[in-house]
């Protein structure tokens, strides 16, 4: 560059009334116009880098654009927050390119738009994705906060449900309108606010609502921008819930019943109960006799337990070890369990098993198992009866 072109350079700089700089392709900054210096105040100087000067959160962004820029020889635009001389960080629309040398990069500053055009267009498709959910979803309900509680959006075909129509809360406070009614409910409308997804099912206004909270983020990806909220009228399934829930405890009931009616225990002698078992004995009904004969046994302080199997055909390998195990239950309780009328592919099961039967009492059936304990038990009390007190003597005449 002659010392003219340089002067020149130098005149250009210092009057031209927009934010321009030549940088290196390593980004250091060789020349700064004067408004650029006016703008950003001495924080440009010769040598300092852009990296330096942008924000911590925009420097990913520019070393992308900045790879962009030294790849390509067509201009690339992108945005940056600059770094002031008092330490604000301004936002900046950039456009740049390469130098035909490929040794330095010209660029151009201005003031960036809030919102771009491209940002404009995203920002309205959203909108209208919003609006089609609130249209067309006969049951939903949405509304959107700010960071405040402030109501911006309130819209959806639910509203009418309830005697609202659309928009009816926009510019209300949540907390001054729904206060009293979440202390009601135990719905902690402060905690929509810290940034984790909410999901409440309550009765608002006599209808039952599955309702969404969903935390917004700003610009940096950090919670607090607000609060996106989705209900959904959940009152017919409701219903059907309770109603199935009322039938299936009318089913359970009446599965009592037949299990009460499958295994009636009978108390046939004073101490001795049968349990006549008819049809197929699978695991689920041994365990319920089980539970139920050795409840019936404490209860009446029975001596004896007799398991009348002469209805049964059918047990598996599962049921002829829980009859063993019920038999060592009794005797612990301190009575004598019986088996009668068990069928020979019954006892087949059984010896298949390898089951220690030498504990087990069997009669061929029910009327021997009621002989056996009947007499079991007459010899008990007649030693007792035999040894009864002595008559008395008559005294000599």
């Amino acid at each position: 560059m002659t010392p003219d072109s340089n002067a020149l350079l130098v005149e250009f700089f210092a009057g031209c009334p927009d934010l321009l700089f030549i940088a290196s392709a390593e980004g250091a900054l060789l020349h700064a116009s004067n408004a650029l210096r006016e703008a950003l105040g001495p924080a440009v100087e010769r040598g300092e880098t852009l990296t330096a000067l942008v924000h911590p959160d925009d420097r990913a962004a520019l070393a992308e654009a900045w790879s962009k820029l030294l790849a390509s020889d067509e201009p690339v635009s992108f945005r940056v927050r600059l770094r002031d001389g008092s330490g604000a960080h301004w936002p900046l629309s950039c456009s740049a390119r390469r130098s035909s040398d490929r040794g330095a990069v010209f660029g151009t500053l201005r003031a960036a738009p809030e919102v771009t055009e491209e940002e404009l267009k995203t920002l309205r498709s959203k909108a209208r994705m919003i609006d089609g959910i609130a249209e067309h979803l006969d049951d939903a309900v949405l509304w959107g906060l700010d960071r405040n509680a402030v109501c911006y959006y309130h819209e959806g075909k639910g509203l009418a449900r309830v005697g609202l129509k659309p928009g009816h809360l926009v510019g209300a406070n949540w907390f001054d309108v729904f206060g009293d009614e979440s202390r009601r409910t135990g719905i902690d409308l402060h905690a929509w606010f810290d940034g984790t997804p909410h999901r409440h099912r309550d009765e608002f206004f006599g209808i039952h609502w599955d309702l969404w909270a969903i935390p917004l983020r700003d610009d940096r990806g950090e919670p607090g921008a607000g609060v996106l909220c989705l209900a959904f009228d959940v009152t017919e399934t409701k219903r059907a819930e309770e109603e199935l829930r009322t039938q299936l405890h009318q089913i359970e009931a009446q599965q009592k019943v037949i299990r009460d009616l499958s295994t009636p225990i009978i108390e046939v002698w004073d101490g001795v109960l049968t349990l006549p078992m008819v049809g197929t004995v699978d695991s689920v009904r041994t365990a319920d006799v089980m539970d139920s004969l050795l409840s019936k046994i404490v209860e009446k302080q029975a001596r004896y337990a007799i398991l009348d199997l002469t209805g049964v055909e059918v047990v598996d390998t599962k049921v002829a070890s829980h009859l063993i195990e019920l038999v060592t239950a009794i005797r612990l309780l301190g009575a004598e369990g019986i088996v009668a009328g068990i069928k020979p592919n019954v006892a087949q099961t059984m010896v298949a098993l390898g089951l220690d039967l030498s504990q087990l009492n069997t009669q061929r059936n029910l009327r021997a198992a009621l002989n056996h304990a009947i007499r079991a038990m007459t010899r008990v009390q007649a030693p007792s009866v035999a040894a009864g007190p002595a008559p008395a003597h008559k005294p000599a005449p």
